[in-house]
């Protein structure tokens, strides 16, 4: 993991407030640790419960579900916006990752989202820093493999996060099931006092997760992505009604490559709780998979039950 460069002073940004949407009250948006725990001990002082989102912003429904489930397991859901330099290499799309705060903010506000987290990279990582988490375990394989400086950023950052809010619970999407494991194993094995809640994956009407990068496809290329789902659909089934792992994972493979995806990085079998390798469906399992189409690498998951 590379610790970004940045400016030599910790973040001091002013908290501001962004502009009522449809009635709703001003969203604060609040830009420093000081500002946000603040707003969470007033909370805490008044009795109440605090829910966190984290996201990388470019919102979209999914991002607003996790908002709406914060809202039924806690009084006030803070959702964080931080594109994270941590997590990418430095060929990948930190850069050129859609960004867009006004929009998040007016977007949060109509879920009833009680508050924008939105700090910098200064903020986040100043001068000096010089600590990174490493995690085993889910984070082998998979997108481990190929994003191999993904998860330690990952768990970096949330970290931060929930010290930062220290929030009751934290809610993330199933669309990202390893990210999801490895979160659930750090905040366990670090005794950090927050609930970890996933939610289902949000799709399109054909199935397509929802997913910030779905922004890099074209029109044609929008039109095949669904098939991803549609491949490991198929395979869970045929696995669930016993049918061999090989066979199953060399036919979801040519049904992608026969959708018009460029490379597949892994279409593989884990197991559900654990993400260790498996061979058989002897227990609740997840099939998972990664693939280019275009400028876009999509993934998506799906449960495999025991026959």
């Amino acid at each position: 993991m590379t610790t970004p460069t940045v400016a030599p002073t910790t973040d001091t940004t002013p908290s501001t407030h962004a502009q009522p949407v449809d009635g709703a009250l001003p969203l604060p948006v609040l830009r420093n640790v000081a500002d946000l725990r603040a707003q969470v001990a007033a909370w805490r002082a008044a009795g109440q419960t605090v829910a966190l989102v984290p996201t990388m912003g470019a919102l979209h429904d999914g991002h607003l579900a996790l908002v709406r489930r914060g809202r039924e397991l806690a009084d006030h859901v803070i959702a964080s916006v931080f594109v994270n330099p941590t997590q990418f290499a430095p060929h990948e799309d930190f850069d050129r990752y859609p960004r867009d705060e006004a929009g998040d903010a007016a977007k949060l506000a109509s879920a009833g989202c009680a508050a924008l987290y939105a700090p910098s990279v200064r903020g986040m990582y100043p001068e000096g820093f010089a600590t990174a988490i490493s995690v085993g375990g889910p984070s082998e394989g998979l997108c481990g493999t190929f994003r191999p400086q993904m998860f330690g950023g990952v768990a970096l950052v949330v970290t931060k996060l929930f010290l930062q809010a220290l929030p009751d619970v934290a809610v993330f999407g199933e669309k990202d099931y390893q990210q999801l494991m490895v979160i659930r194993r750090f905040t366990r094995d670090l005794d950090i006092p927050v609930r970890v809640e996933g939610l289902p994956t949000v799709r399109e009407a054909d199935g397509l997760a929802l997913s910030s990068r779905n922004a890099y496809l074209s029109v044609d290329e929008r039109a095949r992505a669904p098939e991803l789902n549609r491949a490991l659909i198929a395979a869970a089934a045929a696995l669930s009604a016993g049918a061999l792992l090989e066979d199953v994972l060399t036919a979801a493979r040519a049904r992608i490559a026969e959708a018009g995806f460029g490379t597949i990085d892994y279409v593989e079998l884990r197991d559900a709780d654990t993400l260790a390798p498996i061979t058989r469906v002897e227990r609740p399992a997840r099939l998972l998979a990664a693939a280019w189409l275009g400028k876009a690498r999509l993934i998506d998951n799906v449960p495999v039950l025991p026959a």
